[in-house]
């Protein structure tokens, strides 16, 4: 990781993964100019899909939720360049692409301060021929082995050790081969201690119950056994491995 810190803008990227000018990555409109832009996502605010030299994209600004996010859009409180989210997000994907856990690989992240606040940028892998749970369930049911590939998926995110403060099934996509990818870590860290382990499954579980009520998801509350059972297979696997 190579990082360029100055009085009001600090920028951390992927040498290897980045080839355009670094300046320039944040900017959706560059994008656009040399005809890059493959796609676009709204949320918040509008994720960008774009073809850099090397990786397609997702370029993401930060945007406040909620009421408070009416009237302050996408200033933050500065209290350090670490501190920032769009750091702490770029290096906790990092750790867990390092640690085998499968999240988009982090390309670039940005923070730019005015006065007392920062404004924040992030440009992530994006996740080819994936969609999330929800839009995947919506037209069949899944397996009991992709539920516990789901589990082992979790299980390794949190033998990390990292807090996934927001994990629901919008937030997991299968890819065309099955593959299971955990996005958004927004807000996330690594924690000590396992009792937030508990919580993130439950949180999960009662998404599932969630989009049942609101989009009739095929899924059955018992089907979540199946995702635990990975869970718990991964586990004893990764205990397993240490002893030895």
């Amino acid at each position: 990781m190579k990082q360029i810190i100055t009085k009001d803008q600090a920028i951390w990227f992927d040498e290897a993964l980045v080839k355009e000018p670094i300046e320039r990555v944040f900017d959706a409109e560059y994008w656009h100019q040399e005809g890059k832009v493959i796609g676009s996502a709204q949320g918040r605010g509008t994720t960008w899909f774009i073809q850099t030299e090397l990786i397609a994209a997702a370029l993401r600004h930060y945007r406040r939720g909620g009421l408070f996010g009416k009237i302050v859009k996408d200033n933050y409180w500065f209290t350090g360049w670490e501190s920032t989210r769009s750091h702490q997000e770029f290096m906790l994907l990092k750790r867990l692409d390092e640690a085998g856990v499968n999240v988009p690989k982090p390309l670039a992240a940005r923070a730019l301060k005015t006065g007392v606040f920062y404004r924040a940028d992030l440009l992530s892998e994006k996740i080819a021929n994936a969609q999330d749970l929800v839009a995947v369930l919506e037209k069949n049911s899944l397996s009991s082995d992709v539920y516990r590939t789901i589990g082992a998926q979790i299980a390794q995110m949190h033998a990390a050790q990292v807090n996934h403060t927001d994990l629901n099934i919008h937030n997991i996509l299968l890819d065309s081969a099955c593959k299971v990818w955990i996005i958004d870590f927004d807000k996330c860290s690594q924690q000590t201690g396992d009792e937030w382990k508990t919580k993130n499954l439950s949180r999960l579980k009662r998404s599932f119950i969630k989009e049942v009520g609101k989009r009739q998801i095929h899924w059955q509350e018992s089907e979540f056994a199946h995702l635990l059972a990975g869970y718990d297979d991964f586990l004893a696997a990764q205990s397993a491995s240490k002893e030895s």
